[in-house]
């Protein structure tokens, strides 16, 4: 599956990723300041009226997310970010995780993104460009994650690949695992599709394995996973995921299930480990 972040920007997966990952980095900043790692940055700020035209997602996702009544707190937490990035109203621009985190950020923390492509790095410099707490690095984000991480304590970590690889669900666990092995207070978040069980049964199976702690699940389901073809849903997976997650998850994906869903969407919270 090519998850291609231009073309799936803004869509349910997103403000799934997003609204979750805002909220654990507030948890994490009470606690003090934090650096985060973004394994797959890609080009921070994305204009719908591009790529994600044609895909039609962000039609069914934030373009919904903007005009809904009663959004719950997490959830409007993200729209006031969104709305931000489009003062004249509407939704031509999306915000990626590094403009969000960049601006989420307290005194003391800090964010870094890896990108390896060259001409999405340039991009996301260009994104970056007025915060000064925020940078982009240019190279392999599994390695380079793993390696930032060696060097701090208690980092949140964003493993959020683009999927057109077909090793990407074994290095997300490995990377995963390796992290919070050295750093038992690291949080981990890893975004993935849900195609199918088999598939993500594989992907938990190796956190498992790898004996990864506290791993909690959170899904959003927008139909039933009978056409592995398609992106049925979504998981965030949270590894040494803090007090208050299960809550957190349960708020954002049971708002994207019952609003964008079809019939028989669901949201399902649950602990692996």
């Amino acid at each position: 599956m090519n998850y291609r972040h231009s073309f799936h920007a803004g869509n349910f997966a997103d403000l799934v990723k997003h609204a979750l990952i805002l909220w654990l980095l507030q948890e994490r900043q009470s606690r003090g300041p934090v650096t985060v790692l973004d394994t797959h940055a890609g080009a921070g700020l994305y204009d719908l009226s591009g790529d994600a035209v044609r895909s039609k997602e962000a039609e069914a996702g934030v373009a919904r997310l903007m005009t809904a009544d009663n959004r719950p707190p997490l959830i409007e937490a993200l729209a006031k970010e969104v709305a931000a990035f489009n003062p004249k109203g509407g939704v031509r621009f999306y915000p990626g995780s590094p403009l969000l985190i960049a601006r989420a950020l307290n005194d003391g923390s800090h964010y870094r993104g890896f990108e390896l492509n060259p001409p999405v790095k340039a991009l996301l410099d260009e994104a970056l460009k007025d915060y000064p707490k925020a940078s982009g690095f240019e190279g392999d984000g599994y390695d380079l994650t793993r390696l930032a991480a060696t060097k701090l304590q208690a980092p949140l970590v964003l493993i959020d690949p683009p999927f057109e690889r077909g090793d990407d669900y074994i290095r997300s666990a490995e990377t995963a695992a390796a992290i919070v092995k050295r750093d038992p207070k690291a949080i981990v978040a890893i975004w993935t599709p849900l195609k199918d069980m088999e598939t993500f049964d594989g992907f938990i199976r190796r956190l498992e394995e790898a004996k990864a702690p506290c791993v909690l699940v959170a899904e959003a389901r927008l139909r039933p996973l009978n056409n592995p073809m398609k992106m049925n849903g979504c998981t965030m997976t949270v590894v040494n995921a803090p007090s208050g997650t299960d809550a957190a998850a349960a708020e954002i994906c049971g708002w994207v299930a019952e609003t964008l869903g079809e019939d028989k969407a669901r949201a399902e919270i649950w602990r692996a480990s």
